[in-house]
């Protein structure tokens, strides 16, 4: 995907720029972002989207309550990443930037994978049935300062989409176990929450959009209660 590290970024200061403020996402909204990056929506589309919502916003006769946040603009996102398709349909396909521009350094690199794997090795994290998410975590700690050792002693930097499915994969098994760990309690709670938060935009989002978005919300939440650290070169 183009602009892959900074996608969330361009987003967020987009966001901001068209409602006239600098208002901070909240945890849904990065969860929305997440959904277009997993969906493979291009960051064109994302911004095209954007700009489409707010132009239909600013024509509407009665404008007293401002655009609050990102699901607003859902509907438009999906309209433009289609049009973008269709415009797309027979053209010669160009290369993409698969890596960022950013200028990332291999010592900054390390020192990231090393804090990631600090904050797990200190974490408190429940433990249910057969889950043990503390025990995987441990072992995650372990992977990232081996990871962050091997990355420093490089001349090169090893390819960052590598290294970011990488991390990626040590998450998604991390918080599956925290998930199964944690008391369903808080599990209904925390999607009750997203449920609320959601209740709006429900017709502008379909189905199956807003079953990943509460999948990602309750994701975000729970790394959150626990003080997990995100596991992307984003969050450098």
């Amino acid at each position: 995907m183009e602009n892959y590290f900074n996608y969330f970024t361009e987003i967020e200061e987009h966001f901001q720029r068209r409602r006239g403020s600098a208002l901070l996402l909240s945890t849904l909204d990065w969860a929305l972002i997440e959904t277009w990056k997993d969906a493979g929506i291009p960051l064109a589309a994302v911004l095209r989207g954007i700009d489409d919502a707010f132009e239909k916003y600013q024509k509407r006769r009665s404008r007293s309550q401002k655009v609050n946040g990102l699901a607003y603009c859902s509907q438009a996102v999906f309209v433009a990443a289609e049009a973008m398709k269709e415009a797309a349909t027979g053209a010669p396909r160009e290369a993409t930037a698969g890596t960022p521009e950013k200028g990332f350094q291999g010592s900054e690199i390390a020192t990231f994978l090393r804090r990631c794997g600090d904050a797990l090795e200190q974490a408190q994290l429940p433990e249910r049935g057969g889950a043990a998410p503390q025990v995987m975590a441990r072992e995650v700690a372990a992977e990232l300062r081996d990871l962050a050792a091997a990355v420093e002693s490089s001349p090169q930097l090893p390819p960052l989409e590598d290294l970011e499915r990488r991390l990626k994969v040590w998450e998604d098994k991390l918080y599956s176990l925290l998930l199964a760990a944690t008391p369903d309690e808080e599990i209904v709670m925390v999607r009750a929450e997203a449920d609320r938060e959601l209740d709006r935009y429900r017709r502008k989002m379909p189905a199956a959009q807003i079953d990943q978005l509460i999948k990602q919300y309750i994701h975000k939440r729970l790394l959150e209660k626990y003080k997990l650290p995100r596991l992307s070169l984003f969050y450098m």
